[in-house]
């Protein structure tokens, strides 16, 4: 039995010295070999690094998103690289000592050396360089504009209103509606940029309609707010697309500008009332009977500036100081045959820069002589700033007389959109 067992023994012990020695033997009887898979595997890590950052670099100027595994991976082969930079130094130190080695040294050195090759190998496997990114949707730049700002305080409560009837959960739809100029589109872009610094929905989309839509390029504007690429050239198919894309989103918020006249939504592929609870439209539109068609819930109206808040905006766009009470007065009745209107506000304010109390009293007179063959109810006044700013178009340098600027102004007319 003693014979028997000892020779086992004897030979388990010595297998588990072979496995136990053997990698430590490689260590110092293979020094050269490992230095070079080292050398080899850091520098296919780092021509591997370059090749997926100028992948990301280009996408990033593409505006395309970078996927986390991928950030994640640069820093890890970064840091890496940095760590093991060290080794290299090392083993530059020990070709110092060619001819006489320090063993205990150079064995450490090639463990870590060996150690370090695999997890490089690693890195290797797992690095994804032949897609970095995705094209994300976007995110409404119509919202960010320094200008799309509302400042009277008819407008603000305004704002207040259509934000309240936002976060009323039985209220899907809101109309807001008001004459030619009063600010509705200026608002309507407040609404989104308030509703997106308060994080109410997961999406925000704005497009216009006018008076005469084009559904396709309509649905080509939504598709990319969603990141949807359309498979179909076909009107039905896309709104057929963009309905199932939105209906994937959990809550959104459509603002549909320049709305003229009764509009099925369905057309364009927004889902919304029973199709989509989390979808609130924002309808943006001159006439109140539009609102009314398009069965909205909550219908608020933009008015005109109060006769204080014209003035007020009528000062600051003109710079008036108040140390010239006859200049003032003179504007003040300016500002008063401008209606409240901002756009007619803009274009006499505009006309009347650097202008004389003699120039201010002739443009108030000409404002009181004005005519026009238009409703004088729905949009005289916005006609009467009008006409006086095609009266008062300057010259923008000595080549171009004031005629052809106003020839080029009748021409753009032509073309509406």
């Amino acid at each position: 039995m003693t014979e028997y067992v000892g020779p086992t023994a004897v030979k388990i012990l010595t297998n588990q010295a072979k496995e136990y020695a053997l990698p430590y033997l490689r260590y110092v009887f293979c020094y050269g070999e490992i230095v070079e898979d080292f050398t080899n595997q850091r520098n296919a890590l780092k021509l591997r690094k370059h090749m997926v950052k100028t992948r990301v670099d280009e996408a990033k100027r593409q505006l395309e998103h970078i996927y986390e595994d991928v950030e994640d991976w640069l820093r890890r082969a970064e840091r890496e690289l940095e760590e093991t930079q060290n080794l290299k130094h090392e083993i530059d130190r020990v070709k110092c000592f060619k001819w006489c080695p320090k063993w205990g040294w150079r064995c450490c050195l090639s463990k870590k050396l060996a150690e370090n090759t695999s997890i490089i190998s690693k890195f290797l496997e797992t690095s994804n360089s032949a897609q970095v990114s995705y094209h994300g949707s976007l995110q409404g730049i119509e919202f960010t504009t320094p200008t799309d700002s509302v400042g009277p305080a008819s407008s603000k409560s305004t704002l207040i209103g259509i934000m309240e009837a936002i976060n009323y959960n039985g209220v899907n739809m809101i109309g807001l509606y008001g004459m030619v100029g009063v600010g509705k589109t200026t608002l309507a872009k407040e609404v989104g940029k308030h509703a997106r610094e308060q994080k109410l929905f997961d999406k925000i989309v704005m497009f216009t309609v006018s008076q005469n839509p084009k559904i396709n390029k309509i649905q080509d504007k939504v598709a990319d707010f969603f990141g949807l690429k359309f498979e179909t050239s076909s009107q039905e198919g896309k709104a057929e697309a963009l309905f199932r894309s939105m209906q994937g989103v959990n809550k959104i918020l459509v603002i549909v500008d320049d709305l003229w006249e009764e509009f099925k939504l369905e057309s364009i592929g927004i889902p919304f009332g029973d199709g989509h609870k989390g979808c609130k439209i924002l309808l943006n539109k001159r006439h109140q009977q539009v609102c009314i068609k398009m069965n909205c819930q909550k219908v608020i109206q933009l008015g005109i500036l109060s006769e204080d808040e014209a003035w007020v905006l009528f000062r600051e766009r003109s710079g008036l100081d108040d140390y010239c009470s006859s200049l003032n007065d003179v504007a003040k009745e300016v500002a008063g045959e401008c209606k409240g209107l901002p756009p007619v506000l803009d274009t006499v304010t505009r006309a009347l820069k650097d202008e004389s109390l003699d120039a201010r009293r002739a443009l108030k007179q000409r404002f009181k002589d004005s005519r026009h063959l238009v409703n004088e109810e729905v949009l005289g006044d916005f006609f009467k700033g009008l006409k006086l700013s095609y009266a008062y178009l300057k010259e923008g340098n000595n080549q171009i007389t004031e005629n052809d600027i106003q020839m080029c102004f009748l021409l753009c007319s032509l073309f509406p959109e």
